[in-house]
């Protein structure tokens, strides 16, 4: 029976690329010259920091970064969970950006949900942290993919493990 899985991996790589790059354009931007303002990753954490004087400065580094995501990763932008600013030391400012890697089982639920009432002949299941979708025919099966892709806008999601 032919199957494929739905999920949402980081790719890390292309993530420190981007990554590299903001910090590349804040070091050569004037307005950031004897600034505290850089971003920092933390792969163990799967953490964004950012750091600036002010919560102008922060919102454009993320001006430069999310862009700079895109190019690397479509929608990569929309798997960022935006902490609350803190502010550290005098004037200093920080926020924290998680990285939401895999599928939570909230939207999994929710994919299978729409998968049942769409009216296509497929099965899904929730497998950890992607959903397995089986159907009888390779069709029915392309079909489910255009039909998640236009109904799950909001997350990145990466299709693959297709077998016949």
């Amino acid at each position: 029976m032919p199957s494929f899985d739905i999920s949402s991996e980081v790719n890390k790589a292309d993530l420190k690329n981007a990554i590299d790059a903001v910090g590349k354009k804040i070091i050569g931007r004037h307005d950031f010259k004897g600034t505290s303002a850089k971003i920092e990753l933390n792969e163990k954490d799967s953490v964004l920091t950012i750091f600036g004087d002010s919560d102008f400065q922060l919102d454009q580094i993320k001006t430069i970064l999310l862009p700079e995501m895109g190019k690397k990763e479509a929608d990569s932008a929309k798997r960022l969970d935006h902490q609350n600013v803190q502010t550290i030391s005098g004037n200093k400012v920080k926020q924290e950006l998680k990285i939401k890697d895999g599928i939570d089982t909230e939207l999994a639920k929710k994919m299978v949900k729409l998968l049942k009432d769409s009216g296509l002949k497929v099965q899904a299941s929730i497998q950890g942290e992607s959903v397995r979708v089986t159907g009888a025919k390779r069709d029915i099966l392309q079909d489910a993919i255009a039909f998640v892709k236009k109904s799950v806008t909001d997350f990145p999601l990466q299709f693959g493990n297709f077998r016949d």
